[in-house]
Formats: C-alpha cells, structure tokens, sequence
C-alpha cells in the first residue's frame, strides 16, 4: 500500500477498482424526431396517432453496463456480473460486451430471456419504459461472484425492483449479499429504479427492506423518486396525486428532500446523492471517511457534508435521450470518490457526466473522458450551494 500525494489517497493492491452487478438489459430506444418537442407525452402519444421517428438504437443498458462502461471510460478497472439469456438478443448483447472486453462476469442462461426496454424518450418529455424483467427475475445471491468483489475496492448493485429474487421473503437475499461484501472490507453503494406498483416489487413492504439492507450500505445513489417511493411511499404517492401529469420534481419540498436524506444517514449509510434531474444533485454525508477506507480519503473533508449542486444547462438542440443518465451521473461519483477527490468535486463530476449523456447514444462511444469531464467542470460555472 502507498499513499499519492498528488491525489492526496491511499492506493491499494485490489485487482479491481469496481465490481458492478445486477440488472442487465438491452434498451431499445426509438429515436424521436428531435424538432418535435413537447411539454407532457399525452401530446405526442395518442390512441390511433402514428409517429414518424427516425430509427431505433440497440443499446446495452441497465445499471450493469450503463455504469460499468462510464466508469470504464473515466478510467476504472471494472468486472461487470450480470445475466443475459441466450436467445438473439442476448447473442447481440454478449458480442458487445466482447467487443468492450468486460465480457467475463456476463453469464448466458437458457432457463429466461435476455430483458430487454423499450425506452420512450421524445424530447422535452422525461422518459417512458417498457421494461421486460427477462433472466433478471432468476438473477440471484447464487450469481454474485463474490470472490471478485473481494479483490474490487467498491461493490456496486442495481436494481432490486427488478431483480425479483433479492425483493421476495423480506429482502432476505439482498441484505444477506451486502452484509457478506462489507465483512470483506469492500466499499459498498446501491442505486434504486422505480418500483412499478403494478408490479410484484409495487407490493413488498419497501420501508422494511431499506430498514434492514442499508446499515450495510455505505453510498447510496437513488432518483429523489425512487428514494420516496421506497422510503415514504404514503407521502410519494401523495405528491404522485398532486403532481397529476407534471413532473414530480418539480413539487417536492427541499425539506422533505433534507429529512428523508437525514433518515438514510441516521439508518447507517454513510453518503447519499440524490439524482434530482433538472433540480441538480443533493449530497448528504454523515461519518463518511471511516466506512470508505478503500478509497484511502486522507482526510476528513467527506464527514458531515451537506451540499446542494445544480444541473448543469443542457443545450436542448444536442440532446438525444435521458436513457442512462443518471447511471453515468453515479459512475463520474464513484470514479471521484475512488479517485479521493472533494465531496464538492465529485457532485460536480456527476452533474457534468449526467448532462453529457443526455448528448449520448452510446455510454462507452460517445461519453467524455475523464480528461475532457475534468476540463468541462473547470471551465462550466455550477455554483454549489454549501450547507455544512
């Protein structure tokens, strides 16, 4: 082990800087005619109405490889596990990931199919998806390599409304398989996608499993929606009323967002960053530098944080789709945490990553680098709103 003055942290002898597992999928993505914005999608989808659109895109998605493949091209030594089926698409999803070279941890199954999106995405409109759950609803504790998590320095997992096996009996998989990575001494992190209440995962008591899973979750990185709906589903479902067909974000209150953001800490979580769109990024933090001793933090700048960032302006006339947006804004916050960098570095490094992919078909293809992100937050005033 030695220490990087220029970094200001300690390095480690781990083979991996990130193991990233869970949901896995492949996103098609219809691609909407870009001069056809709209303020609410009942404009644009309509009973009988045909839309003329301008090709469809196959992508990798979901957590796995939407946050694998940034941290990857921020610089990251990665080791991806997740499942495809193996049927077409899951054959077409495999060569892709040959063709990165983080194939080894993606396993093919003949047992479901490969789950795939339809991602509804037209501009000036937040996104729609289709999601078929496919192999990820067998993807269980069994499946996790944990062995390669032991020689990583973060253990990334996502997302358990859709991966059915950690949500059934209580959680019991999904805090079993945290509670055994952090014995390891492995910086854990989770992110969330949104529970479909129509939907198996719509009827698990969500409360209970934040409760049990989270004291062995050292960075959380949930959508301000997602985090509602799995901690105060009572008061998610009530601003889901009173929003109707706006956007839920825009009404939260910020001391609903600071409260339920104290909650996570108090339950044992040791930083949280709330993905909140166009409303930017909310960073809370309680004792931080103890618990992420992976990352080697020489300092104690992490502890006790509050800050507030807000989302960099997106030029409307480059924008593609929302699609993996907020991974990619996770996969720029974990490189800096694991880099040593600032709390009020790394919220910066998501926002300007998160705003990046917006201009994005392929995460790997076409996200900056690290070198160019770096350049962008240096030059792009993002005022921080530093609260502790």
């Amino acid at each position: 082990m030695s220490f990087d003055r220029n970094k200001g942290c300690m390095m480690t002898n781990k083979k991996y800087d990130a193991v990233i597992a869970g949901y896995t999928c492949v996103d098609l993505i219809p691609a909407f005619k870009k001069h056809k914005a709209a303020g609410n999608i009942n404009d644009i989808l309509k009973p009988g109405k045909l839309i003329e659109i301008e090709g469809l895109d196959f992508v990798l998605g979901g957590l796995v490889p939407n946050t694998g493949l940034a941290m990857k091209k921020f610089g990251k030594n990665v080791y991806l596990n997740g499942l495809l089926g193996n049927d077409s698409i899951g054959r077409i999803a495999a060569e892709k990931f040959r063709d990165y070279g983080i194939h080894e941890g993606i396993l093919s199954v003949d047992d479901a199919g490969t789950a795939y999106s339809v991602v509804l995405a037209p501009p000036g409109v937040d996104r729609i998806f289709l999601e078929s759950p496919g192999c990820n609803q067998i993807f269980d504790k069994s499946h996790i390599d944990f062995e390669k998590a032991g020689m990583a320095r973060l253990f990334h997992f996502g997302y358990p409304p859709l991966l059915k096996q950690f949500i059934i009996n209580g959680g019991n998989q999904l805090v079993s398989m945290y509670s055994e990575v952090q014995k390891t001494g492995v910086i854990t992190s989770l992110d969330l996608s949104l529970p479909d209440p129509d939907s198996e995962a719509g009827k698990v008591n969500w409360p209970e499993i934040m409760k049990a899973t989270l004291p062995f979750v050292d960075i959380f990185v949930p959508s301000l929606e997602e985090l509602l709906a799995v901690i105060a589903p009572d008061k998610y479902k009530e601003l889901k009323d009173r929003a109707a067909d706006s956007d839920i974000i825009d009404i939260v209150p910020e001391n609903l967002i600071r409260e339920t953001g104290e909650e996570i800490i108090k339950s044992g979580v040791k930083i949280l960053m709330i993905k909140m769109g166009k409303r930017g990024i909310y960073l809370l933090t309680g004792d931080a530098s103890s618990a992420i001793i992976n990352s080697r933090l020489s300092n104690t700048d992490w502890n006790n944080r509050e800050i507030w960032c807000n989302a960099y302006p997106a030029d409307p006339s480059k924008m593609k789709h929302a699609s993996g947006a907020g991974d990619t804004a996770v996969a720029a916050f974990l490189s800096a945490v694991l880099d040593g960098e600032s709390p009020e570095s790394a919220i910066k490094y998501a926002a300007a990553a998160g705003r990046d992919k917006l201009y994005c078909d392929d995460i790997y293809e076409d996200i900056p680098d690290w070198n160019r992100l770096s350049g962008e937050i240096s030059r792009e005033i993002n005022e921080l709103i530093i609260l502790k």
